[in-house]
């Protein structure tokens, strides 16, 4: 993987790529499961016996565990873009069962019709793509009428500081999200925002938004 930034973008470059380290981190699950997900249920709600999807499940299978387990949703399905992520996931949702569902794919091209689901997770997946606003256009599309976009990002703040920078990749062509582009991009894609948090000076945004 080439951790160069391209010429022009203005992304200062990376030394070492700890990414993964944090990523798979028990106190990055935990910060998920005690800091995120409260957030974003007081924005948007459960979605109790709902369909949902995550995308870019990681390794831990944290966020589809939060699905059926404090969102309420019946059935939850993942999509991961990494074979070994994928596979790290289901071995760590086994416990639940036929309630989740994890499976090889982009989220920026998912397989799934439209109006197949409820609700629509992401944490902290948009700052990873290049077309993130893909992402959200095809979460978008994916959700039935009055379903829900859950979001939570670090923002182009952070993530393209310096210090975070040095030991962390992220893509180089730095149109990285912030507050304000991931809801235009919402917007744009059909949804309304019903809800935003942010924290710590912008460095932080917790967004839900729904389909008409």
């Amino acid at each position: 993987m080439d951790n160069r930034p391209a010429p022009g973008s203005g992304v200062p470059p990376t030394y070492v790529d700890g990414t993964r380290v944090w990523v798979d981190s028990r106190l990055r699950a935990r910060v998920q499961r005690e800091g995120e997900a409260p957030v974003l249920r007081r924005l948007g709600g459960d979605v109790s016996g709902g369909r949902v999807l995550e995308v870019g499940t990681g390794r831990r299978g944290t966020g589809l565990r939060l699905a059926v387990e404090f969102f309420g949703a019946a059935h939850a399905d993942g999509v991961e873009l990494y074979g070994p992520s994928v596979r790290a996931t289901r071995e760590a949702v086994r416990d639940l069962g036929e309630r989740v569902d994890v499976q090889a794919g982009d989220a920026t091209a998912l397989t799934a019709a439209d109006g197949t689901y409820d609700a629509v997770f992401a944490y902290h997946v948009l700052h990873h793509a290049v077309a993130w606003r893909e992402v959200v256009a095809e979460a978008a599309r994916v959700l039935r009428p009055g379903g829900r976009f859950y979001s939570c990002e670090m923002t182009a703040r952070f993530v393209d500081s310096r210090p975070l920078r040095a030991v962390a990749f992220h893509p180089a062509d730095g149109d990285r999200p912030t507050p304000a582009t991931i809801g235009s991009a919402c917007r744009a894609a059909g949804l309304t925002v019903v809800g935003q948090e942010n924290r710590f000076l912008g460095c932080w945004t917790g967004l839900v938004a729904r389909k008409s």
